[in-house]
């Protein structure tokens, strides 16, 4: 098995990153600063090709990556993941025209990219749309609500889907890509919750048109997209954020238990203490070793340049979103029980436990584990080899 790439990201990036996490989770702020060293450092263009400008990287090296920016702030490292996963589906499946428009100014920092999949009336299934997209003189017209766009407000570039046109069925999407400055964008909503704050996954009200040229792959083909480029960096790359912050955060109680601040009610000798840090310690085990796994069957995948829809690759992906939701959430509430009342669930206590276990929280929601586990149900029916991972 190929183990994850290296890449060390730049410690005054990540400095920036933890020195602002607090601030933005307690004013539900847009990460800008962080946004801003990532850009300037080059990792808004991990995954553009060598000949754009970019780093010329792979899944395995936003896993790596996505992991030590969580392992500062979680909003901003989803932000991140995010936005490499919308990069890749243009890097994949975009026009020679919308490659070298977008691509460049992608790798230069210039431009983070946001997506919009959700919708009113579709109850957050990916594959299916509500609003068409209209055809004028002037192309393609875009009206759209979306409920949720994480980071919206901010971006400049947007990944849009849409119904191909009036006369398309709700399965028959396209992915549309639109300059900021080609759109006219209101605020539907404030983004006020239990955590992840610093995305500001706000509502947004879309209007505007764009040439047809601007569609990503072919027309109502937006289910390839989802399948081979969306899905896979999105689980791979989600999964990744999650296990670098319980990661950070178990490192960060196991030095200050092994300091004099640790609580004075807290013997190191107790079997109770060894059970419940060897517990925790297995569920990141677990995680990051399902976590290698799979990167490396989809790089391997992409590698030979086969497809990811195998019914057993699939099983696989939606295993690892799901597992390394519940895990990780699971490891941080049993740090949280582990440091007791003061230190692990107080706000102001110098360990952020009470932070990383309200942004972990929304990790079964994030595309909800529930659909995937109807869908892997499902799937497990067709695979009777039960090819495991």
């Amino acid at each position: 098995m190929t183990t994850l790439s290296r890449v060390a990201v730049d410690p005054r990036v990540l400095e920036v990153l933890r020195d602002h996490a607090a601030k933005i989770d307690a004013g539900a702020a847009f990460p800008t600063a962080g946004m801003a060293a990532l850009a300037n450092g080059g990792l808004f263009g991990l995954l553009v090709p060598v000949e754009h400008g970019g780093l010329g990287g792979g899944v395995r090296e936003l896993v790596e990556v996505a992991g030590q920016l969580a392992g500062c702030c979680l909003s901003t490292a989803l932000i991140w993941a995010m936005h490499c996963q919308q990069t890749d589906s243009i890097v994949r499946y975009g026009s020679p025209w919308l490659r070298e428009q977008v691509l460049p100014r992608v790798a230069r920092g210039e431009l983070y990219l946001a997506s919009v999949t959700t919708e009113p009336g579709k109850g957050g299934h990916l594959l299916t749309g509500v609003s068409p997209l209209h055809r004028d003189e002037g192309g393609l017209r875009l009206d759209r609500d979306a409920p949720v766009v994480t980071g919206g407000e901010h971006a400049q570039g947007f990944l849009i889907t849409m119904r191909a046109s009036d006369e398309a069925t709700e399965n028959q999407l396209s992915l549309v890509y639109a300059d900021r400055d080609q759109l006219d964008l209101v605020r539907s909503g404030e983004w006020n919750a239990l955590g992840m704050r610093g995305t500001r996954s706000v509502g947004l009200k879309i209007t505007g048109t764009v040439p047809a040229r601007q569609v990503v792959g072919e027309p109502g083909g937006f289910r390839q997209i989802a399948v081979e480029s969306m899905a896979p960096l999105g689980h791979l790359g989600w999964a990744a954020c999650w296990l670098g912050t319980a990661r950070g955060a178990f490192a960060e109680l196991v030095a200050w238990l092994r300091s004099d601040k640790r609580s004075r009610g807290i013997d190191l000798r107790s079997e109770l203490v060894a059970e419940r840090l060897a517990r925790t310690r297995m569920e990141l085990e677990l995680v990051s070793g399902y976590l290698n796994r799979v990167t490396d069957e989809i790089a391997l995948l992409r590698e030979e340049d086969r497809s990811v829809a195998g019914v057993g690759t699939q099983i696989h992906l939606n295993t690892l979103k799901v597992t390394a939701a519940e895990l990780t959430f699971g490891a941080v509430n049993r740090m949280v029980q582990l440091a007791g009342l003061t230190a692990g669930y107080r706000v102001d206590s110098a360990l952020p436990l009470e932070r990383h276990f309200r942004d972990l929280r929304s990790a079964s929601l994030n595309y909800a584990d529930d659909r995937l586990l109807v869908s892997s149900g499902a799937l497990a029916l067709m695979d009777g080899a039960v090819r495991l991972a």
